[in-house]
């Protein structure tokens, strides 16, 4: 499966931004989906993932309570709703897809990748 990520951008301190990620292949609702994200000189970070149907969501603590992931199988994209963003939040965030039976937070976990969408919260 293919990903593209987008939607990031620049935007002030206690705004919204909202990510989407399509995804290529008629197999996506077979992938766990997950959020991670990366910002400079730091590893990549677990944000969030979400199950096959979309039932069952997973948050760091992080987030929780600020992003919400969800996905339409039906268009092949997994989204995230980013609420509150502060500066840290800032980085580059990545989708990514999971052939697996079971969640992970573990990047090493996920099989494919999208390229990155770059977020940039300021105060």
């Amino acid at each position: 499966v293919q990903l593209q990520a987008f939607g990031g951008g620049l935007v002030q301190a206690g705004g919204s931004l909202r990510l989407s990620c399509a995804a290529s292949g008629r197999t996506f609702r077979s992938y766990i989906m997950g959020w991670f994200r990366q910002a400079p000189g730091k590893e990549r970070e677990f944000v969030a993932a979400i199950t096959w149907g979309g039932k069952t969501t997973y948050y760091a603590d992080s987030v929780k309570g600020r992003y919400t992931i969800s996905r339409d199988n039906a268009k092949n994209t997994v989204y995230l709703q980013m609420n509150s963003l502060k500066p840290e939040d800032t980085a580059v965030y990545y989708c990514a897809a999971d052939s697996g039976s079971t969640w992970s937070r573990l990047p090493r976990n996920y099989d494919y990748w999208g390229q990155g969408t770059k977020v940039t919260v300021f105060q």
